[in-house]
């Protein structure tokens, strides 16, 4: 069994990853929802929308970590 080393990882850094987690994943699966309920342009949206906030993390993560 291995485990995982998490000593290196900063405060600021696991606030700044949790906190984009709790937006990313909500839109994704609200898309997954929309499009089970045949709202297909919301759906889109919230796609585009989590798509647009995963490239903003990684700009983020690239300028400050």
């Amino acid at each position: 069994m291995t485990y995982v080393d998490t000593t290196n990882i900063s405060a600021e850094m696991f606030i700044t990853v949790l906190l984009f987690l709790i937006v990313i994943a909500p839109l994704f699966s609200l898309a997954i929802l929309r499009f089970f309920q045949g709202k297909k342009k919301a759906g889109l949206l919230l796609i585009v929308s989590g798509v647009a906030v995963y490239l903003i993390f990684q700009v983020i993560m690239k300028l400050f970590f």
